[in-house]
């Protein structure tokens, strides 16, 4: 089956959730996302709706991965976040970047090449703009989550020594990051 990556639609709120409720009941979720299942179901759907409209300002965007049927099979989200910004953990950004997160494919579909064609498409996406222009992109990995840390390293993502704590269970996230072509 063949699916389309492409950006999400701000009138696509329903699917926004659901896909994002499924990747925080995925076993690997304690150690992938900062959320749980529980809080993010407990959210109004104003939450979600705002959520579906930040995915494509011009500095988010959410590509998702579709199958000719209109059914989500994953997703990833990139961030951009601006020099002289403070990013997640307060540290000020010393020059433009951007973060992916939320990544995640449904467990039936990994290992088909969804998540590189999504990686991909996030990648294009960052390298391509223009203001501001980014140098690299990052991302966070939990230490316990050695499946991840390989397909992003696979993907061309390299270790850059930055550890930061996220988690309640005092497990580190290592930063990742692949520099502009």
């Amino acid at each position: 089956m063949e699916h389309v990556i492409r950006p999400v639609r701000a009138d696509e709120w329903r699917k926004v959730k659901e896909l994002r409720l499924a990747s925080l009941a995925d076993p690997a979720a304690p150690v992938a996302f900062l959320d749980t299942f529980e809080s993010a179901s407990a959210q109004p759907d104003e939450f979600w709706q705002e959520r579906a409209r930040n995915a494509q300002s011009p500095s988010v965007r959410q590509f998702v991965a579709e199958a000719p049927d209109g059914a989500w099979a994953g997703n990833v989200v990139v961030i951009v976040e601006a020099e002289g910004a403070d990013d997640v953990f307060g540290n000020r950004v010393a020059s433009p970047q951007a973060h992916v997160v939320g990544v995640f494919v449904r467990p039936e579909y990994r290992g088909i090449g969804l998540t590189e064609r999504l990686f991909a498409a996030a990648l294009e996406w960052a390298w391509a703009l223009e203001e501001p222009r980014v140098n690299r992109v990052r991302l966070l990995v939990h230490e316990d989550n050695p499946r991840a840390r390989g397909f992003y390293r696979k993907a061309g993502f390299v270790p850059t020594g930055f550890t930061a704590v996220l988690t309640d269970d005092g497990g580190r996230d290592l930063e990742m990051e692949i520099l502009r072509p």
